[in-house]
């Protein structure tokens, strides 16, 4: 891989501004660019280099991962971004004849998702799989399930595990999630299963301090979700099977834990909504998209 082209692309990622975690995902998804261009033997040194046909394979190569149209339609807005701060506008252009959605057959992808709530079974599967790989992410699995996390809080949860359980085993009904958020914003999240979630961080624990104090215990974060990733597409976590649907079954549970403690319905997924870190006003998404009546057995 060329390091020169990796570190200039982002660099313009950064350029490209929005709140932190949108820089923040920009520059790893124009470091992964990169790195897939170096794996398809595509040997370029400056974003000059770069022609229609690489972002073509780049794509290609994505969608035989079965990787969804809705994520890859986040990353081609990410090159885009790169490419125009590169100077490159006419490969930035959304409406390119070879390169846009339409044309990449990426397009059509609706923002209601296309997972739905793990079941138990399913989840009992994978966690089973997972921990013959790396029982780390075994364990992350598992929180993010009880405790609606993205990718990356999961990745970073080591460093509020012991806070989490402190704050439980105070009788607290909630814990907080800092690191790894989107837009950096903390959100408390709340508990529905008490003993269960102390069970995981007890185990978590004892995890982390056998691993340099990380559930993955990779040199960066960068390589951390990597790994997280990788280990959960070959687990089968693809499609509607996808780490997201944890947060789904999350998403069910919470609504129903607040109705059963005498909210409406909609307060519930209103309360919801900010435990997912989506904020109040979202609480009919919440209910439209997390908690629609299917199941994946």
């Amino acid at each position: 891989m060329s390091k020169k082209l990796s570190k200039q692309l982002v660099t313009l990622a950064r350029q490209g501004g929005g709140s932190f975690k949108t820089v923040s995902d920009r520059s790893k998804i124009a470091s992964r660019f990169s790195e897939r261009l170096a794996t398809l033997n595509i040997q370029i040194r400056d974003v000059s280099h770069i022609k229609t046909l690489h972002i073509e394979n780049y794509i290609r190569s994505r969608q035989e991962e079965k990787i969804s149209s809705r994520t890859l339609q986040n990353e081609m807005a990410a090159i885009r971004s790169v490419l125009l701060q590169g100077g490159r506008n006419v490969l930035a252009n959304p409406a390119h004849d070879k390169l846009s959605n339409q044309a990449l057959n990426i397009s059509g992808a609706s923002r209601e998702g296309t997972k739905v709530a793990i079941s138990h079974e399913r989840l009992n599967e994978v966690v089973s799989l997972v921990t013959q790989k790396d029982p780390g992410i075994a364990i992350g699995v598992q929180l993010a399930r009880y405790i609606g996390l993205r990718a990356e809080e999961t990745v970073q949860a080591a460093k509020s595990i012991k806070t989490w359980r402190k704050s439980l085993q105070d009788g607290n009904n909630t814990v907080r999630v800092v690191f790894g958020t989107k837009g950096g914003r903390p959100r408390d999240a709340t508990i529905f299963q008490r003993e269960k979630v102390i069970s995981i961080l007890n185990e978590a624990i004892r995890h982390i301090d056998e691993n340099n104090g990380k559930l993955i215990d990779k040199p960066s974060l960068h390589q951390a979700l990597d790994r997280y990733h990788n280990v959960l597409r070959e687990s089968g976590m693809t499609g509607i099977h996808s780490p997201h649907s944890l947060r789904y079954a999350y998403s069910q549970d919470a609504v129903n834990y607040h109705l059963d403690n005498g909210m409406s319905r909609k307060e519930a997924e209103a309360l919801v909504s900010m435990d997912l870190g989506h904020g109040d006003g979202r609480g009919a998404y919440v209910a439209r998209v997390y908690n629609r009546n299917e199941n994946i057995e």
